[in-house]
């Protein structure tokens, strides 16, 4: 028991990790905001901006961690 909570901390750990990487580097990252289904819409005095294909992807890959994870918990 004690070794799966530690595996649960150390995979949460790298996780946070990777995601404060992410935000570190995000602007070297060429695709994010720019897939197809992102909706821009640039007038003269009107922006607007919704990341609707970059939010399915991210929201694919989060639920695969957290599956991932859960597994990892289960064992």
């Amino acid at each position: 028991m004690d070794q799966s909570i530690g595996r649960v901390l150390i995979v949460a750990g790298l996780l946070i990790a990777a995601i404060g990487a992410a935000f570190l580097f995000s602007d070297k990252i060429l695709f994010l905001g720019k897939l197809p289904g992102d909706i821009r819409i640039e007038r003269e005095n009107f922006r607007f901006y919704f990341p609707l294909g970059t939010s399915i992807v991210l929201s694919i890959l989060l639920t695969a961690i957290v599956w991932i994870i859960s597994l990892i918990g289960r064992k």
